[in-house]
């Protein structure tokens, strides 16, 4: 009899434990889970966003969980549809993605729409065509980057002179960001008078824009400037430079004002980047997420250009 009465006693203090729990992981269900799914955290752009975003989360540990995953390299589209899949998996409340291409991710964020997830992009936006194919609307939240690279070009431009050759190093072409740069650079350069003579892709990665930037600089001597279409690049074409014995009469710009290039502004072997505020663009993505999850509105009905800051940065040649 005693046995069965502890017996009792231990079910009915292991259904009130479990009554008691309850509460506490409906209210952690409730909370919504974030993935942020970004490219390459080797690149120190992407690195600066998960900081930032973890951060945030941190100091609103309330108000959302979060997730954060980033790929081997910058061309590693196959490796982020698989993360994004995952995430569908794992159901969570929004996504927030920065595309390693503009158009093979759509199809994914589709799927990922369709089983009620809000999903935002960042940084890098979808290709309108591609999205029009797929009949969806994603919001973007970020900077204008045609325009941001124009502010470099035109800076750029205050130290050359009409007729002055000078190339462009690009990042994928898949992607729209390095197609709006590399635009951005050419209206300065027209503007300025200018002529390009190639732009090569040196796919985001340092290395990759070290070959290109010596090849053009072999292939024309009197090379006055390089622009670039993010800061590793910046790097590898500076490397090169130096190389060729031209520093100083070579110019070099490049994107996203990595804590690496402070040092190459600072004594001139760079000549002007743009800050595209990486700590923060994360953010912007995931407060508007939150604003859509919290919102209930239909996800068909979510669109539209959130324009985040993006500002010129420049060395110290005057």
């Amino acid at each position: 009899m005693n046995t069965i009465s502890l017996f009792s006693k231990s079910l009915i203090a292991a259904a009130a434990s479990l009554l008691l729990a309850m509460p506490s992981a409906q209210a952690s269900a409730e909370k919504p889970r974030v993935a942020l799914v970004m490219k390459s955290l080797a690149n120190e752009f992407f690195l600066t966003m998960e900081n930032g975003a973890k951060a945030h989360q941190k100091k609103n540990s309330d108000k959302y969980e979060l997730i954060t995953n980033g790929v081997k390299d910058e061309s590693d589209t196959a490796g982020q549809i698989k993360l994004v899949e995952q995430m569908i998996i794992s159901n969570v409340d929004a996504i927030v993605i920065a595309p390693a291409d503009s158009k093979a991710l759509v199809a994914v964020s589709k799927r990922a729409i369709d089983a009620g997830i809000v999903v935002i992009n960042i940084d890098n936006q979808f290709d309108a065509a591609a999205l029009k194919e797929k009949g969806i609307t994603v919001p973007f939240v970020g900077p204008l980057d045609r325009k941001g690279a124009q502010q470099v070009g035109d800076y750029l431009a205050k130290f050359l002179k009409a007729g002055d050759k000078v190339g462009i190093i690009e990042g994928l072409p898949t992607a729209n960001n390095a197609k709006l740069r590399t635009a951005g650079f050419q209206d300065a350069m027209k503007k300025a008078g200018a002529r390009v003579v190639g732009v090569q892709t040196g796919e985001w990665e340092i290395d990759k824009a070290n070959k290109v930037a010596a090849a053009m600089l072999s292939e024309t001597p009197d090379l006055k400037a390089l622009l670039c279409g993010n800061d590793s690049m910046a790097i590898g074409a500076v490397a090169a430079v130096k190389s060729a014995g031209l520093t100083g009469k070579v110019l070099v710009v490049g994107f996203d004002n990595i804590s690496a290039v402070a040092p190459m502004l600072k004594d001139g072997r760079m000549t002007a980047t743009a800050e595209q505020h990486a700590d923060k663009l994360a953010i912007f993505g995931i407060e508007n997420a939150l604003k859509a999850v919290k919102s209930k509105a239909p996800i068909k009905s979510l669109g539209g250009v959130v324009e985040t800051p993006v500002d010129l940065v420049v060395g110290s040649k005057k």
